[in-house]
């Protein structure tokens, strides 16, 4: 990847800065709306709404008047009609927009504190392996970039250290708060019993129980990991991008959880960000280079 922008690096420089920062930019749009018609299920739709515009770009050629005609009405009809259907989609891509990493990295001053993550992933990894031998049910939300500030309001405010015994005291199926989510924040448990968003995915497994289901939607509303025990089986899940990995051993719930909360990455969704901010800085310092030698 960084090999094939260093290639464009001279192409690039013809624009300027300016020019390179409004091609980044468009290029991002792009790819964001290819990557979410690939993970969101209006991505069909999207596909069909490309198909009546690529019609009405060749009604249009053909001098179809009627059918121009036609086309124009479902675009100005349509366009409405999206919004009010995909109301909860849009939103939640505004929200995204205002709470993500590089805004937090700009005005928010506060760092993790990544031992107690560390400690936070080893507890949790001890808890989840007992639980799902004694096949107690679970509910774990990490907080990542995204605040989960409504989210804790939901449930119980606590301010603790995540430990095994703590998780399967709150876990216990006689506990008040066994039914809700256990949210953590910096490797610190901010509050439990928290209720999440259920998915919205038609397509998910019925054999699939309303944990599952609120991890997934978590997951779809923010950049959060989600681990999850089932109560019926025992088996240990994670939920993260709206994906849910399923019969995990131990093991693989640790990689999962250090990979998602102790990693710099995102996931294959963050990598054309990085890259494209390595090349701006790339510019910039040839840019500067070539002012001082001038």
């Amino acid at each position: 990847m960084e090999a094939y922008f260093s290639n464009l690096l001279g192409f690039i420089k013809l624009f300027g800065i300016a020019g390179a920062i409004e091609v980044a930019i468009i290029a991002l749009l792009i790819y964001k709306l290819l990557w979410s018609t690939r993970k969101y299920s209006f991505g069909r739709l999207l596909k069909g709404v490309a198909v009546v515009l690529a019609l009405m770009a060749i009604a249009a050629m053909a001098n179809f008047y009627a059918v121009s005609k036609l086309f124009n009405y479902v675009v100005e009809y349509g366009a409405i009609a999206l919004v009010v259907v995909f109301q909860p989609e849009i939103r939640r891509v505004l929200e995204r927009m205002g709470d993500t990493r590089l805004f937090h990295m700009m005005f928010d001053s506060s760092h993790r504190d990544l031992d107690s993550v560390e400690t936070a992933i080893h507890q949790t990894v001890s808890a989840y392996q007992q639980m799902s031998e004694d096949k107690v049910g679970a509910l774990m939300v990490f907080e990542r970039a995204n605040h989960l500030d409504e989210v804790i309001k939901t449930g119980t405010a606590l301010d603790a250290a995540v430990s095994a015994e703590l998780l399967k005291n709150i876990f216990w199926d006689k506990a008040p708060l066994h039914d809700g989510a256990v949210i953590v924040r910096g490797g610190r448990i901010v509050a439990a019993g928290c209720m999440l968003p259920l998915s919205g995915n038609a397509n998910l497994s019925r054999e699939l129980g309303m944990r599952h289901r609120a991890g997934i939607g978590m997951s779809e509303h923010s950049d959060a990991v989600v681990a999850i025990v089932s109560e019926e089986t025992g088996s240990i899940s994670v939920a993260e991008n709206g994906m849910l990995k399923r019969h995990l051993a131990p093991e693989t719930l640790e990689r999962l959880l250090r990979n998602g909360l102790l990693t710099e990455g995102e996931g294959e969704q963050e990598r054309l960000p990085e890259a494209l901010m390595a090349l701006f800085k790339r510019v910039g310092k040839e840019a500067g280079t070539n002012e001082g030698n001038h």
